[in-house]
């Protein structure tokens, strides 16, 4: 398999006059693109680093960060992207954990990186004007340098990406090159990318959605336009201005662009493909997305940065909930909740833990210097996501959470995304998310978190669910209504802060619930 330098070799051969990214006024056709990948090379080399080496980023989308991502590629560094709202004691975890060489970062990251000892002790590239001892990495990919060539090969490693870490410290995921573009080739298959399409480039690069959308691009030729920091006006109109054929976004940015009273058919028009992952989706929300956008394709893609394709459905708004059957390069299992050993089977309609193969193309080896979790997490050839779901007697996945999301009440499991979905389609709400609050007599109490969107009361609320035919133990007990639903920066949904009450409750109403019969 080839390398990813040689993949962006091969990507500018074919098509080097075809417009390859843009960020705001700038663009740059794919020959014009590796002049400044080759700069950031040089620029790399003059750091010191060599191939094997990590360096840490924290930037948004900007083309600099675009352009270093293939750099690191063609020199054989290991890029490791984090959140640029990181603050210094997570900076500083990272970079001591992954053995960071370097660091580039841009200013709005800039008062973390000041404030971390271990930074700034690292040779230091800032993108935008040159600023505290840190030379501008703008500056210098606009020098001229000799065309660079690949120095990687498949089999070394690519990237490594930080997991939320949610309930412990983040975990490295080291990638290989060739995972890395199985990932990305599988991608463009998947998703039914035609030479020269268009993608909005606003999932974060330190994200492995991100990750996929640059490099799936340069494969078919296509645009991959920056979008720095997402707002929907800007992204309707980097959509609407760059006649963007596909997006490809966590649920929380379809919420925001579809309910976005600046929201026009026509500004979207040019979008044929609907791709999403990294959540579930609502059935609200896929019916209206399905309505406004009228795709021609709309994928569900279920997926994690370990393994980046579990399973797929191309036809996500026909079955709502539906996750697809296995991806190109996986084979996908469900297995009892309480299973260790990958060989016994949920049987259809049982709930169970899903695991994935690990001699798919796609998949990690075991987390950076983390042997205790890679045991856990890596067991008999497998790997077990820490997700659960069914099949149903078609043999489609339903995925219905996290095992340490499940609500167990009065001994029966309850799993929150489908109450959510059940919730989602009445009119009044706008988003919601279900948990489990603790409760002396039944051990945990299904409570919904609604954001409201119109005049709508629990009682509404339960009139909806019980004419729906949610089961009576799965009924939410209470409701609280919230200004906003609690989210990581990626669009995850973050349970245990309303389970640990870290939330604001609508205006006017007291932060508890209303059980009720």
């Amino acid at each position: 398999m080839l390398d990813l330098g040689t993949s962006l070799l091969a990507a500018i051969e074919r098509d080097p006059h075809a417009l390859a990214i843009t960020d705001g006024a700038l663009e740059l056709t794919y020959r014009e693109w590796f002049a400044r990948v080759s700069a950031a090379v040089s620029a790399l080399d003059d750091m010191g680093l060599k191939p094997g080496d990590h360096l840490l980023t924290l930037m948004q989308n900007r083309w600099e960060n675009a352009t270093l991502h293939w750099a690191c590629q063609l020199a054989g560094i290991i890029v490791t992207p984090v959140n640029w709202r990181s603050k210094p004691d997570e900076l500083a975890y990272m970079l001591t954990d992954s053995e960071a060489k370097a660091l580039v970062y841009e200013a709005a990251s800039a008062e973390a990186v000041g404030a971390t000892e271990e930074a700034l002790s690292l040779p230091r590239l800032i993108a935008g004007e040159a600023s505290d001892g840190a030379r501008s990495l703008t500056d210098l990919l606009g020098l001229a340098a000799d065309e660079a060539q690949p120095r990687a090969k498949a089999d070394d490693w690519s990237l490594m990406l930080y997991t939320s870490g949610t309930t412990s410290a983040p975990k490295g995921v080291p990638r290989r090159h060739q995972a890395e573009r199985a990932a990305a080739v599988a991608h463009v298959a998947q998703n039914l990318y035609g030479r020269g399409e268009r993608t909005l480039g606003v999932m974060p690069l330190y994200h492995t959605m991100g990750v996929r959308s640059l490099l799936a691009t340069a494969l078919i030729g296509g645009t991959f336009v920056c979008l720095p920091r997402f707002s929907v006006p800007v992204a309707l109109a980097a959509i609407e201005a760059r006649k963007v054929t596909n997006l490809y976004l966590v649920p929380t940015l379809y919420h925001d662009i579809v309910h976005d009273e600046a929201f026009s058919r026509k500004q979207v028009a040019s979008v044929k493909k609907l791709g999403f992952a990294g959540a579930s989706m609502t059935d609200g929300l896929m019916k209206k997305l399905n309505a406004e956008f009228e795709p021609d394709l709309f994928v569900n893609h279920y997926g994690s940065s370990e393994i980046y394709t579990f399973t797929i459905d191309q036809t996500a708004a026909v079955k709502p909930g539906s996750a697809g059957r296995s991806g190109l390069n996986q084979m996908i299992r469900v297995i009892p909740l309480d299973a260790t050993d990958p060989d016994g089977r949920a049987q259809p309609g049982e709930e169970g833990q899903i695991i994935a193969l690990l001699d798919g193309d796609e998949a990690f080896e075991g987390y950076w210097k983390r042997p205790e979790a890679t045991q856990k997490a890596l067991r008999k050839g497998w790997y077990f996501t820490g997700d659960t779901g069914f099949y149903d007697e078609d043999g489609d996945l339903f995925v219905t959470g996290r095992v340490d999301d499940m609500i167990i009440t009065g001994g029966e499991n309850v799993s929150p995304v489908e109450v959510e979905s059940c919730l989602s389609l009445h009119p009044g709400v706008l988003e919601v998310a279900v948990v489990g609050l603790p409760d002396e007599r039944w051990g945990k109490v299904v409570t919904a978190f609604v954001k409201r969107s119109g005049n709508v009361s629990e009682t509404d609320l339960d009139r909806h669910c019980r004419a729906s035919g949610l089961a009576n133990f799965r009924r939410p007990r209470g409701y609280v209504f919230v200004e906003e639903i609690p989210k990581s920066p990626v669009g995850k949904l973050l349970r245990r802060l309303l389970v640990s009450g870290d939330y604001t409750p609508e205006r006017g109403m007291a932060p508890a619930q209303n059980e009720l019969s």
